[in-house]
């Protein structure tokens, strides 16, 4: 049975005690694909302050990722140069022309009014579609049967369409099984970028060919307050 994931031991700290997670977890992915620098670590700094965004670029992880357009703009202005902004989950479409400037991947678009704002407000936008391949209400993303439509959409629309992304059932064994279709769709669909694979699953992920992970707490530690409540 494959071991879980690295093991997050502490809050933020400061570069030495991050830079040392990340090593761990490049470890751990050098086991499972050989070069980890084939699959892409971005530095989710979601409930974390302009500290974990300094600690991130000083390890060297300069994408960093961020859900909500209000803490993408705060953060935004004081954050080290050389930054690459990731926008996780489907914007709603007001937000878009206020983060069109910041955001140089769209991870997680899911509807194709998305799409259309996107490519209105930030023409050739560079996107990934967002597929619930758990059929979770809880979660984001269009349904497996939609995401070629959606890809196509996108396309027509002249947006850069990289890939699709993914959040997983948090059962491990479920996660496997989505993580496996998923990498079966982005093929058949001829997508070369798979985000998938958070800080408890990023292993199973980078097996069934992961791309992007998507890691917070697995690098800076556990969020405080209501932050730790949202995955």
């Amino acid at each position: 049975m494959m071991a879980g994931p690295a093991q997050c031991d502490g809050a933020v700290s400061g570069t030495g005690s991050l830079a040392l997670r990340l090593a761990r977890i490049r470890g751990r992915l050098a086991d499972i694909v050989g070069d980890p620098d084939r699959v892409k670590v971005v530095a989710v700094t979601k409930g974390f302050g302009v500290d974990a965004v300094e600690a991130a670029m000083a390890a060297g992880l300069a994408d960093l990722g961020e859900n909500y357009a209000q803490e993408l703009r705060a953060k935004a202005p004081n954050a080290p140069a050389g930054v690459r902004w990731h926008f996780l989950g489907s914007p709603q479409r007001n937000k878009v022309a206020g983060l069109a400037s910041l955001v140089s991947l769209w991870q997680g678009v899911d509807r194709s009014e998305v799409l259309s704002a996107l490519a209105s407000r930030s023409p050739g936008a560079a996107v990934l579609i967002e597929v619930n391949l758990g059929r979770e209400e809880s979660k984001h993303g269009c349904a497996p049967a939609d995401a070629p439509d959606l890809v196509r959409r996108g396309l027509d629309l002249g947006l850069d369409v990289r890939g699709l992304m993914t959040v997983a059932p948090r059962d491990r064994s479920m996660a496997k099984r989505c993580f496996g279709s998923l990498a079966t769709l982005a093929g058949r669909l001829g997508l070369p970028e798979l985000s998938m694979g958070m800080s408890d699953d990023f292993d199973l992920a980078a097996a069934e060919g992961a791309t992007m992970l998507r890691l917070g707490r697995a690098l800076f530690g556990p969020r405080s307050g209501p932050m730790a409540l949202r995955r």
